[in-house]
C-alpha cells in the first residue's frame, strides 16, 4: 500500500534542498488547518508526500502552553523531513515561539503568509502578513539571524488591490529565507477560481532559493503539467490529497484497488485513535471517512449507515462488506 522512503532514498539525488536538507520527491501534501494533522500527514508521507508539514500553529498559544505545541507539533523519525509552520503578526512573538519550537527538532520552520480566513488575514495574520512587506523583511532578518534551521514560507499572490507576492518573495530570499511555496490565488479568491500558475512561474524565475507552487493539482499528470509550466520545484497538494492520498504515490484515481482504499481507511482510524484517544479519534474521524466515502458509489442509506456514531470495530466492518464486492 504505501511507497518505500528511506531505503531507497538513500540511493536517489535529491530533487531540491531546503539550504542543507534534502527533499527526495516533487509532490508535499500541503498544511491544512484540521487535516494535515500527524495521523493524516504520517501516512501521507509514507505514501510519498516528499516532505511533512503540520497544521500552522498560532505563535501566541505556543508561548502560552507546551501541551499545545507539543501535541500539534508531534512527529516521528521516519516523517523528515518536518515542516513546523507556524502563524502571527507579531515578529516578536514568532520569534519567541520559534525559538521554543526548535527545541522539539524540525528540519525545517514555516511562516505561514497565505490564510485567507478572515479571522486570520483581516488581524494582519495569514495572507495578512503580505500587506506589510516591512514587517516580513524584519521578521525573516530576525529568525534566520537567530534559528539554526532554515526559514521558509507559504505565501498566496497577496490581496486584489495589492499583489505583492514579487516583491515578497524578494524580501524572503533577500533576508534569509530558504525556500517560497506559493498558493497562486488572492485572498479574496480563497480556494475558487482558477489558480494563476503564470505567477508561480514569476517567483520561481526573480529568486534563487527554491519553489513550491500550489493551486489546482489533482492528478499525477497534474503535478508534472505545473512544474513544466512553472518551472517550480516540487508541487503541494491540498484538497486534492484530502480523498485521494494516492497521488503521493503517483497513482491515477482508477488504479487504486479496493483492498488499498480499504488498508488506508484502517490505517488512519487506528492512527486516530492512537493519537487522540478512544473517544475522539472516531469523532474527528469522520471528516475523513466522508471524503473516503466518496470514491465509492453508496446509497444515501448506506453512507449514513456507516458515518453514524459508532464502535470502531463496527465501522470498519462495515467498510469491509461495501469494498468487499469489486
Amino acid at each position: 500500500m504505501f511507497a518505500a522512503t528511506s531505503d531507497t532514498r538513500s540511493f536517489l539525488p535529491p530533487v531540491f534542498r531546503v539550504r542543507d536538507v534534502p527533499v527526495f520527491g516533487d509532490a508535499i501534501l500541503a498544511p491544512m488547518d484540521g487535516y494535515s494533522d500527524w495521523p493524516f500527514r504520517s501516512l501521507c508521507r509514507l505514501l510519498g508526500s516528499a516532505m511533512s508539514y503540520t497544521e500552522f500553529v498560532q505563535a501566541e498559544h505556543i508561548v502560552r502552553s507546551e501541551r499545545y505545541r507539543r501535541k500539534k507539533l508531534h512527529f516521528e523519525a521516519d516523517e523528515r523531513p518536518v515542516v513546523f509552520q507556524l502563524y502571527g503578526d507579531d515578529p516578536d512573538a514568532i520569534l519567541q515561539a520559534a525559538l521554543l519550537v526548535q527545541e522539539l527538532g524540525p528540519d525545517v520552520i514555516d511562516i505561514n503568509m497565505g490564510c485567507p480566513a478572515k479571522s486570520v488575514a483581516c488581524r494582519g495574520a495569514g495572507v495578512g502578513l503580505m500587506r506589510t512587506p516591512l514587517k516580513v523583511a524584519r521578521l525573516f532578518r530576525n529568525l534566520t539571524r537567530v534559528l539554526s534551521v532554515p526559514v521558509t514560507c507559504k505565501i498566496r499572490l497577496g490581496w486584489e488591490d495589492a499583489r505583492t507576492y514579487r516583491l515578497i518573495a524578494r524580501i524572503v530570499e533577500q533576508n534569509g529565507g530558504s525556500l517560497i511555496a506559493i498558493h497562486a490565488r488572492t485572498r479574496e479568491q480563497n480556494y475558487a477560481g482558477r489558480a494563476n500558475w503564470d505567477a508561480i512561474a514569476e517567483v520561481k524565475a526573480s529568486v534563487g532559493i527554491p519553489v513550491i507552487g500550489n493551486g489546482d493539482v489533482k492528478t499525477p499528470a497534474d503535478v508534472q503539467r505545473m512544474r513544466a509550466h512553472t518551472g517550480c520545484d516540487a508541487v503541494m497538494i491540498g484538497r486534492g490529497a484530502i480523498a485521494d492520498p494516492w497521488i503521493f504515490s503517483g497513482l491515477d484515481r482508477d488504479q487504486v484497488t479496493p483492498q488499498q482504499v480499504r488498508q488506508f481507511v484502517a490505517s488512519h482510524l487506528e492512527r486516530n485513535i492512537r493519537f487522540y484517544g478512544e473517544e475522539d479519534g472516531p469523532r474527528l474521524f469522520r471528516k475523513h471517512a466522508v471524503q473516503y466515502l466518496l470514491l465509492r458509489r453508496l446509497s444515501r442509506e448506506d453512507r449514513k449507515d456507516l458515518l453514524r456514531q459508532r464502535p470502531s470495530e463496527q465501522f470498519l466492518a462495515l467498510l469491509n462488506d461495501i469494498y468487499a464486492v469489486v
